[in-house]
């Protein structure tokens, strides 16, 4: 399993997909809000969105823990 960080100070605006979801490499998996621009957070590579910690609306930092994803078997992280 692999942390999904924010590099960022900002906002949720948007969860994209929820728990449990299979996503692939580059998937959208929710957007972030800072300073009136939206910034996309993908899926680094493909797998299970094994959990989602944070809520639409939270405010979040940097370094702040966004999900937690497991690769598929053949993924590399």
């Amino acid at each position: 399993m692999h942390d999904i960080r924010t590099e960022l100070t900002a906002s949720v605006w948007k969860i994209l997909v929820p728990a449990g979801s299979t996503v692939t490499a580059g998937d959208e998996i929710m957007i972030l809000e800072s300073m009136k621009m939206e910034i996309p957070v993908e899926a680094p590579f493909s797998g299970t969105l094994t959990e989602v910690t944070v809520g639409e609306g939270d405010p979040i930092q940097e370094g702040d823990l966004l999900a937690r994803i497991t690769p598929d078997s053949d993924a590399t992280s």
